[in-house]
């Protein structure tokens, strides 16, 4: 079913989310046909690369991202890009 919108190979696109402006709403989760998502907390490491009006927007949302531990399984059909409402996601060729 999910093939008909998601035409790539797995592995050719990655999602990548921009901590900066995630505010773990979690549709990407939800529309996702391939689970590629997670909302959970924000690692120290990429906390610590927010700007100061990003960590106190990350705060405010209760410390939670989106982050994307199945990157590998996605098909670049684009639906999660389509539902952030944040504008936090964007695809990108994989790196051969």
């Amino acid at each position: 079913m999910h093939d008909e919108v998601c035409k790539q190979p797995s592995g050719k696109f990655i999602p990548v989310v921009d901590f900066s402006r995630c505010e773990a709403k979690g549709p990407c989760v939800e529309v996702c046909p391939y689970d590629v998502f997670a909302i959970r907390s924000i690692e120290p490491a990429d906390y610590a690369k927010l700007g100061f009006l990003s960590k106190l927007k990350n705060r405010v949302h209760g410390g939670r991202v989106a982050y994307t531990p199945n990157a590998d399984q996605c098909r670049a059909c684009g639906l999660c890009v389509k539902a952030c409402p944040e504008h936090a996601i964007k695809l990108v060729k994989a790196i051969a």
